[in-house]
């Protein structure tokens, strides 16, 4: 065969459909705008780095601004522009990467500072042809620390005609001596589908017959990346010999049917295990990954949260009939307890069955601790049925197992039971056997009704310290149960208000809030109200007749204590207190 009839190479999409402007760059428009405003105006910056995941169009975007910055039109005159002509020599030299001024770097296998050194000294050097001499630098977080800062000095002040472009997956790896040097680019993920609709183009120009569902899986599986993405639509056109449908992606990818998902999830949280057993057995069986189904599973978790927090989510134009129609019910009917922690369950459960040594079993094992604890109350739930109906106490002989046989032959056991004649004990003998009595419900302290009484529960629990800066160094704003606010002196520790707040949740079962209020107006603090309160009792106690007919009658006499009466006092004394009386005089 001669050289002339050898067939052409074969070149894959990712490669083939490789934008070569910006008109052709997807889902980058906040970057394209932003450049095009730069070029229009004039303030071009002197470097660049392009950020983003893997196969987001990092490299292709420096290539592309490369041609945009050195491109002279058809006719050699024009300057750097938006729109580059691809007809210029610059153009076709950068497009088929021949180009003797745009350098291009893979700082992953150049990482040393001598690498970087031959860039410093070929920068004083003027472009051979073109405009500008671009240095594009992929992955440049792999460079070490000795060759970023060798780059410094000539990154902040480069020669006119040197651009550098960064690209990079790693921006928190870039130090930040070079980054305030640069002008940065986030290339964000492409959406789903915008992926599919240009996926869709690219079909139609391989002259492939895919399913619109099968589009929508590839553009699901890339993750955002146009390069993965591509990567899987030349797979799968492979794979069906020209004509896709969506079960064949579905093999492809190992993934579970869509609508199996949906009655998997659902069969889980009803607790029928059973089924939910068998037909992650067929999924398996069809060619799912059992990884892939918890992550569809945890998938499907946050579209039904989001659709409990907006119903309108459902609307959306990437969402299937089955998400839409399906998923609203299932939202409904789920609540948004459950929801969290069926996500959580899910979310270990992912873990353990990338890590486990049978994927299948693990899987089986997250979906059985799912469906045993959906229907589990949430601990507030608990404790206000511990509230409402409290179990019967214990009796004075409580106890589940059994207990001593009394005299007339019954014992204390969990149920009635009866043993025939003939039996143990003889033939008229019958044993006897009582219901066991309930366990002793959880004594939870009732919930303080003013702010006293927290101080005095705190009193009561032995937090000597906390009670005492309840009532000496906060002064009260506002109290309810379950929320306090209160302003804090300058002796109060600085988190009294979280201490409070977990210990009064824990006593009481209740979730507590105490915050720190400095604008309204608050109260004296408790020692300064009971102090208040104490002097209005000896002033009242001083007003009293008979009082004042003492201390008229024993000049220097005092009041030192003002009692209430208790019972055990004589009812008809009116009022009780001790006076300090000059020597010689005796006491009331």
């Amino acid at each position: 065969m001669t050289e002339a009839a050898q067939p052409t190479p074969y070149r894959v999409l990712a490669r083939k459909y490789r934008p070569t402007d910006f008109a052709t760059l997807i889902g980058q428009e906040a970057m394209v705008r932003t450049l095009t405003n730069a070029i229009a105006s004039g303030r071009l910056a002197h470097a660049f780095v392009l950020t983003g995941v893997r196969g987001v169009g990092k490299t292709t975007t420096a290539r592309i601004i490369a041609r945009a910055l050195n491109c002279v039109g058809p006719d050699g005159q024009g300057g750097p522009t938006i729109d580059p002509c691809g007809v210029c020599e610059h153009c076709r030299a950068i497009a088929e990467d021949r180009h003797v001024d745009i350098l291009e770097m893979d700082a992953a296998s150049r990482t040393g500072v001598n690498d970087i050194r031959e860039i410093i000294e070929s920068v004083r050097y003027r472009p051979t042809s073109a405009r500008f001499k671009v240095y594009i630098i992929d992955e440049v977080h792999m460079l070490s620390t000795a060759a970023f800062n060798a780059l410094l000095k000539t990154l902040e002040e480069p020669p006119e005609h040197v651009k550098f472009i960064f690209a990079t997956t790693e921006i928190r790896k870039i130090p930040v001596t070079v980054l305030s040097r640069c002008q940065r680019f986030d290339l964000r993920r492409v959406e789903m589908d915008v992926l599919a609709k240009h996926f869709a183009g690219i079909a139609e120009k391989e002259q492939a017959d895919i399913e619109d569902g099968a589009l929508r899986l590839i553009a699901r599986a890339a993750d955002g990346s146009v390069r993965d993405g591509l990567s899987l639509l030349d797979q799968a056109i492979s794979h069906g010999a020209g004509k896709v449908s969506e079960m064949q992606v579905r093999d492809m990818l190992g993934l579970a049917d869509r609508a199996r998902v949906f009655d998997l999830f659902e069969l889980v949280m009803k607790g029928q295990m059973a089924p939910a057993l068998d037909l992650l057995a067929e999924q398996y069986a069809l060619g799912a990954d059992p990884a892939v189904v918890v992550q569809d599973m945890l998938e499907l978790a946050h579209w039904l949260t989001r659709l409990k927090i907006t119903p309108d989510a459902a609307d959306s134009s990437a969402a299937s009939e089955t998400e839409r129609v399906k998923g609203a019910q299932m939202a409904k009917d789920l609540s948004m307890a459950q929801l969290t922690r069926c996500w959580q369950m899910l979310l270990k459960g992912l873990g353990e069955v990338r890590s486990a040594p049978n994927p299948l079993q693990a899987a089986e094992m997250c979906l059985v601790r799912l469906a045993y604890a959906a229907d589990l109350p949430s601990p507030a739930d608990l404790i206000e049925q511990l509230r409402d109906n409290p179990p019967a106490p214990r009796g004075p002989g409580g106890g589940g197992g059994g207990g001593a046989m009394p005299m007339g032959g019954s014992v204390h056991a969990g149920a009635s039971q009866s043993i025939a004649p003939g039996g143990m004990g003889g033939p008229s003998a019958a044993l006897k056997m009582e219901p066991a009595v309930a366990a002793q419900p959880l004594q939870l302290p009732a919930m303080p009704a003013t702010f006293a009484e927290v101080a005095a529960l705190f009193t009561e629990k032995r937090e000597g310290i906390l009670a005492v800066q309840l009532r000496t160094q906060v002064s009260p704003v506002k109290f309810e149960p379950g929320r306090i606010e209160f302003r804090p002196h300058k002796n109060a520790d600085r988190d009294l208000a979280p201490k409070v707040a977990r210990h009064l949740s824990e006593w009481t079962g209740r979730r507590w809030t105490v915050t720190i209020n400095l604008t309204d107006p608050a109260e004296p603090t408790l020692s300064e109200q009971d102090a208040l309160a104490e002097h209005k009792r000896r002033e009242d106690a001083a007003n009293h007749p008979l009082v004042r007919a003492v201390l008229d009658a024993f000049p220097g006499a005092a009041i030192e204590v003002v009692r209430d009466l208790t019972p055990a006092e004589p009812e008809d004394s009116d009022l009780a207190f001790d006076a300090d009386l000059p020597p010689g005089d005796e006491e009331l």
